[in-house]
């Protein structure tokens, strides 16, 4: 048997008979499932900005480097070099049109224990500091260099083995000393 209440809700046996509540539930893990997916479309928006901003940056690079390469006034020095009985190479594209140079490493022994290894330009006016190199693996390894400015003109290249992180002038054992 059944009666309508004083609130309006029917009452079977004595008791009142629950609402249907389905439709706000069903609405409320919409809500929620239409937050996640939002939350989950920005998430990932962002993730791949980063990501093209990072592809956009190597390409960039990329392109410097070959530029570099295929340059009209690029020229290629292959010198050979052996250091803790390990025979490797030092490259240089050294390009006369941008003032830059592209060195690559490859085969270096790993650096000992509170040493460098230390790239130096030969100037008209003297020797000055390219780049330290830390060889920690026998991975090749880049670096992109300018020409230094108001040194004189580059007339050559030298390395050497330092202490520590470096040194302002030549003091350790030279690897090599190229003259162009």
């Amino acid at each position: 048997m059944s009666t309508t209440s004083s609130h309006g809700a029917k009452v079977v046996y004595g008791r009142p008979r629950p609402e249907r509540r389905w439709p706000l539930v069903l609405a409320g893990v919409l809500a929620l499932a239409a937050g996640g997916a939002g939350w989950w479309g920005w998430r990932e928006s962002q993730e791949l900005a980063a990501t093209r901003g990072r592809l956009a940056d190597g390409m960039a690079a990329y392109q410097d480097t070959l530029s570099l390469l295929r340059s009209p006034g690029t020229r290629v020095i292959n010198v050979p070099v052996s250091t803790n009985g390990q025979v490797g190479a030092v490259t240089i594209f050294a390009d006369t049109l941008t003032h830059r140079w592209l060195v690559t490493f490859h085969h270096l022994a790993v650096n000992q224990p509170g040493q460098v290894y230390q790239l130096w330009f030969i100037t008209t006016t003297g020797i000055v500091n390219a780049s330290v190199i830390h060889v920690a693996g026998s991975a090749p390894m880049v670096e992109a260099l300018e020409m230094p400015k108001g040194a004189g003109d580059v007339t050559g290249a030298a390395m050497t083995i330092e202490k520590g992180k470096g040194s302002a002038a030549p003091t350790g054992p030279t690897v090599f000393h190229y003259l162009l």
